[in-house]
């Protein structure tokens, strides 16, 4: 299970630079400035890597036994800015590798 932490840890960093990259970058040049040369550029990247995300969630969950509410909640922590970054925090300590320091209220199940 260690390698599949790790897979997911690195990609769950990079989808959520990426994504935050899209979103205070990309849209408003996009949508203040009429210049989509950003969203075009990563938008295509940050979809591609999502599916990677999406994989390494599921590879993960398998390996780790989770119920499917737990599995949602994870994959869909890729799709809003900054909630990449709280939802390996919280993986990393299911899976032991981080002191708990208080308790989980959204990703339960």
């Amino acid at each position: 299970m260690s390698g599949a932490l790790t897979r997911y840890r690195l990609i769950a960093y990079v989808v959520g630079v990426v994504l935050i990259l899209l979103m205070v970058i990309g849209m408003p040049l996009k949508y203040l400035f009429d210049q989509a040369v950003v969203v075009e550029t990563i938008g295509p990247a940050h979809g591609f890597l999502y599916m990677v995300y999406l994989v390494a969630v599921f590879d993960l969950a398998r390996r780790a036994n989770w119920s499917l509410g737990r599995i949602l909640a994870i994959m869909l922590a890729g799709t809003v800015p900054f909630v990449s970054f709280y939802a390996e925090r919280v993986v990393s300590r299911w899976a032991g590798v981080q002191p708990r320091t208080e308790p989980d209220k959204v990703f339960t199940g």
